[in-house]
């Protein structure tokens, strides 16, 4: 039986993290989720995330490839974009570390 821990994460925290990564706007990534989307339905969308944080069943998903030109000497280097939701998740572990 799979057990998980859970966490006293208050929702203001995930609620600043929210603002923080709202400022910042950014591409959306693999599952096509703008912050524009995501604020369609903002209040159900930050409740399953902290729900899923503070029940500990929280996992990041995967994060977009992209290639981006290197200013010098010509050639890529690949940045990975993540989920909105995601970012909010890193911003929130932020807050609590």
């Amino acid at each position: 039986m799979n057990k998980t821990k859970s966490f006293d994460i208050p929702k203001q925290l995930i609620w600043r993290a929210y603002k923080r990564v709202s400022k910042n706007k950014g591409a959306a990534s693999v599952d096509e989720v703008s912050i524009i989307k995501f604020e369609e339905n903002l209040k159900d969308n930050l409740y399953k995330l902290w729900n899923r944080m503070s029940s500990g069943s929280y996992f990041p998903g995967p994060v977009k490839a992209v290639a981006i030109p290197k200013d010098t000497g010509g050639g890529q280097r690949i940045l990975g974009v993540p989920s909105v939701f995601n970012r909010i998740g890193a911003n929130g572990c932020f807050y609590v570390s």
